[in-house]
């Protein structure tokens, strides 16, 4: 996944150190109940579709950027699922981020599933009873995407 302009930017000033970023996660779901999830290029995982919110821009509109960009499906947010904030992460490099991430329930609405083999090496729809496996924090998007009502916790 291409590092945003904006962060390499940032890192010039900091260096390695901690940096706050809005991070934003699709929870796709058909009408069928499937989910979407895409095989992250970077680790192998597979996950729902997200990033980062680019400076200037809505959450929203990002995540509806970020999951063509990764997925080729057009989705339409219907709601807040969750709003999180993230244990401290140290990448490959040593940079060091932690995220605010905004879960959004979603519907697809037009497009074709589709890896862009830059950030996603496959793309497809799950059965919530046949999801592959996960990170934890992601199966808790789902789950609170699947709820009625929007989660708003800090997970430990």
């Amino acid at each position: 996944m291409p590092t945003p302009e904006f962060i390499l930017r940032l890192r010039k000033h900091v260096g390695h150190d901690l940096i706050w970023l809005t991070g934003v996660t699709a929870v796709v779901i058909a009408e069928s109940g499937e989910v979407l999830l895409h095989r992250r290029a970077e680790d192998g995982s597979w996950s729902t579709p997200g990033g980062i919110v680019e400076p200037g821009e809505q959450p929203a509109v990002a995540l509806v950027r970020e999951v063509a960009e990764e997925t080729g499906v057009e989705v339409v947010p219907e709601r807040i699922a969750s709003v999180v904030t993230e244990p401290p992460f140290t990448y490959r490099n040593g940079d060091r981020v932690q995220f605010m991430d905004v879960a959004f329930r979603c519907r697809p609405a037009g497009g074709h599933a589709r890896p862009d083999e830059e950030e996603s090496l496959e793309v497809g729809w799950f059965a919530p009873d046949r999801l592959p496996p996960m990170n934890d924090r992601i199966m808790r998007r789902i789950a609170h995407a699947r709820e009625d009502g929007p989660a708003f916790y800090v997970e430990p």
